[in-house]
């Protein structure tokens, strides 16, 4: 079992998510302010965006008085990671419904999420796909008991209300862009209808193709968000998809960790500050741009978690 004793009695702590300025020779040269919200200090196993979605989920499901958090996702899910701290923390049984092969001995993110407590049932591709389906859950219903589900990614309403705390108001009125990377769109969406219009939203998509502004649409029509339009998107800085690299990339993170002491990782928050420095050098930003990036947590990710 989950043994450190920070995890077993320490909450995540929103105050620790401190804004630090970066100094680099490009950022001079370029006249550029970039700075960094650091919700990876939040917790050192539930941080970021991950704490931010789970949050109001967590009171609404003890409000209902359920004492099961269910949810959805892949073998090195930090969704999944993450819900499983939720529950060790919060007091609640959680089931891990995972997509694809069974548990391997060197998964570490399925294994710590046993060592929290976490019950996990393997399904199919095929099957998994009817994640959101009524006579899928009640399948789960009869064989788990009763449970609170979160979705796959965890982004809900409850989710979007969560990250829209992650930028303050203040920080809208000083920073003149907001960067944030873009996986599911639920992070973005929370940050953007936090904005009321003001500063500029700028996503970086984790994910390889030209879909992800349909789906912040999506979102907003499907959680009744405000609509701004303060917002892009940008699609060509994957890396290859999802949860995949390249040489640029892996010689990139060690470089700025070493030389600014903030952990990153390959899948989200190192694609984000790789894109920033790129479009810096590009001239993509004015003279005098003040930048906030958004450093989402999921260090985990670096070990394929």
């Amino acid at each position: 079992m989950v043994t450190n004793k920070d995890f077993l009695t320490h909450k995540p702590n929103e105050s620790l998510s401190v804004i630090e300025s970066l100094d680099f020779p490009l950022l001079k040269d370029k006249k550029i302010k970039l700075d960094v919200k650091r919700e990876d200090l939040v917790h050192t196993y539930l941080s970021g965006n991950k704490w931010r979605k789970l949050k109001y989920n967590i009171e609404h499901a003890k409000r209902l008085r359920k004492s099961t958090l269910l949810s959805f996702g892949g073998a090195y899910s930090n969704h999944i990671y993450a819900t499983a701290a939720a529950g060790k923390l919060y007091g609640f049984e959680t089931i891990g419904i995972i997509r694809g092969d069974e548990l391997t001995a060197d998964n570490e993110t399925l294994n710590f999420a046993i060592q929290c407590g976490m019950k996990l049932k393997f399904v199919s591709r095929e099957l998994y796909r009817k994640k959101t389906e009524p006579e899928f859950l009640l399948e789960l219903e009869n064989e788990f008991g009763d449970f609170y589900v979160i979705p796959e990614g965890g982004t809900n309403a409850l989710a979007i209300q969560g990250c829209e705390e992650i930028v303050s108001e203040d920080d809208f009125q000083t920073y003149d862009v907001i960067a944030v990377m873009v996986g599911t769109g639920g992070t973005f969406s929370g940050i953007l209808n936090a904005s009321k219009g003001k500063s500029h939203i700028l996503g970086i998509s984790a994910l390889k193709g030209e879909f992800m502004n349909t789906e912040i649409e999506n979102l907003i029509v499907k959680f009744d968000l405000k609509g701004y339009q303060n917002y892009s998107i940008l699609t060509n800085y994957h890396h290859g998809g999802y949860g995949k690299s390249s040489q640029e990339l892996n010689d990139f993170i060690p470089e700025f960790t070493s030389h600014t002491q903030i952990p990153i990782e390959f899948v989200y928050t190192g694609k984000l500050f790789y894109a920033l420095f790129d479009l810096i050098a590009k001239d993509y930003f004015k003279p005098q741009t003040n930048i906030l990036a958004v450093h989402t947590g999921g260090l985990r990710a670096d070990r394929r978690f």
